[in-house]
């Protein structure tokens, strides 16, 4: 069998693929202490970590975002509260968003 060179745009991707993922089930208030560190410092809680055991972390920060897994049924419900249809997902995303971003200016006026 012989041995093909990697495509360049993913020669940066086989290190990440040969990362393992390590979980650490952790008191909660150790969690929440990492957490709002890594928040404090602008780092995600994983880099937050690294630089705790002082491993080396990416110079260039990942851009910032919050994640949340939708089923369904989310779906469903969602496009019932903006009045849209489940299969709308993107302008569900898009509502979602503003919805997001109003909470947030309610929360910084309070």
């Amino acid at each position: 069998m012989s041995q093909r060179k990697l495509p360049d745009k993913w020669q940066s991707s086989v290190r990440a693929a040969k990362a393992v993922q390590v979980a650490f089930d952790m008191d909660e208030t150790l969690q929440y202490q990492i957490r709002r560190e890594a928040l404090d410092n602008g780092l995600s809680p994983s880099d937050q970590i690294r630089h705790i055991l002082t491993l080396p972390t990416a110079d260039k920060p990942k851009r910032p975002r919050l994640t949340v897994s939708l089923s369904p049924d989310d779906y469903v419900h969602l496009a019932e509260r903006y009045g849209l249809q489940p299969e709308q997902q993107l302008e569900i995303k898009h509502k979602v968003m503003d919805e997001l971003l109003s909470y947030s200016q309610q929360m910084l006026k309070s």
